[in-house]
């Protein structure tokens, strides 16, 4: 039996969310926020937690400084069940952090990286990713320490038998170089959002986008948002509504679709199945602030996800 259902690599940092913001933030001005949360952030780091917090073993590798604000991140992903004594600690750098300034139903996302672009290919106990039924990959182009050696990563975990899913998120270059092709021979499940699937597919058409995508990698979900998830697995496509919740903070809905996604795949879920169980998972994160604090409450996630299965 493996160790753990999942193994993830990636960035741990927290999130200051700023909410009730002006549309507009003219210079040399004071301005206010109605409210504020600081809490997990990084895609990886939510979707493990998250994951955790629905039943999966998960382990963790990661950097973070030797800050407080690196004690909060790894406290916050421990207490959830992820098994963190893999995350390197540097005393003399600092943990990443991302600002979310939110202005009614759009977003500005500003990040500091400190020590996001610390984890490194030498960093990781192969043996230790290794001892799990699956790999999952979050933030392919914002963790520039790992991106050149993703690949071969990938490929030596499809040798030891593990399947590999891979999340994108967005290039903060607005590149979108395609060396994540190669990356995606290996890859069992992509889980781009709509906006990343284009382009990443260089085209403006999400159907052209997804047909595109399906002939790289034998399965391709696509987040859409309010309008839910899409998948094509070869010739066929499956489609699932998004839950109907009142939002009070979209704040890492997809990465909660990926926990809630991958938890019922390894749990031998169908298809359909896997995206009832995202859309789900991603509304839950949805109806508090922040990507895990919805799920941080037992009672509260225990309740709602029994009323929406």
């Amino acid at each position: 039996m493996s160790r753990f259902d999942v193994t993830i690599a990636g960035e741990l940092n927290l999130d200051l969310i700023l909410y009730g913001l002006p549309e507009t933030l003219p210079p040399e001005r004071e301005l206010l926020a109605e409210n504020m949360m600081l809490t997990l952030g990084s895609s990886s780091a939510i979707v493990a937690h998250n994951l955790a917090a629905l039943g999966s073993r998960v382990g963790f590798v990661s950097c973070i400084g030797g800050d407080s604000f690196g004690d909060i991140a790894l406290q916050r992903l421990s207490a959830s069940g992820v098994h963190v004594e893999q995350v390197i600690r540097n005393p003399t750098m600092q943990t990443g952090l991302t600002v979310i300034l939110q202005h009614g139903n759009w977003r500005n996302i500003l990040t500091y990286p400190g020590t996001i672009f610390d984890l490194k290919l030498e960093n990781i106990d192969f043996d230790y990713v290794s001892s799990s039924r699956h790999f999952h990959f979050s933030s392919f182009y914002l963790q520039r320490g790992l991106r050149p050696h993703v690949t071969d990563l990938f490929r030596q975990l499809k040798q030891h038998g593990l399947t590999i899913s891979l999340d994108p998120n967005d290039d903060p270059d607005d590149e979108w170089k395609p060396d994540i092709e190669e990356a995606l021979h290996y890859v069992d499940i992509f889980l781009p959002n709509a906006r990343e699937a284009k382009k990443i597919a260089g085209t403006q058409n999400i159907e052209d986008a997804v047909s595109k995508l399906a002939a790289m990698v034998p399965l391709i979900v696509v987040k859409r948002g309010a309008e839910g998830a899409m998948a094509q697995r070869g010739g066929d496509r499956f489609a699932s509504p998004a839950a109907a919740v009142e939002i009070v903070d979209p704040v890492g809905a997809g990465d909660s679709f990926d926990a809630g996604f991958l938890h019922q795949f390894l749990r031998g879920g169908d298809l359909q199945s896997c995206l009832n169980a995202g859309n789900v998972a991603a509304a839950l994160s949805t109806t508090r602030a922040g990507g895990t604090e919805a799920f941080r409450d037992v009672e509260y996630r225990n309740s709602f996800l029994q009323s929406h299965c």
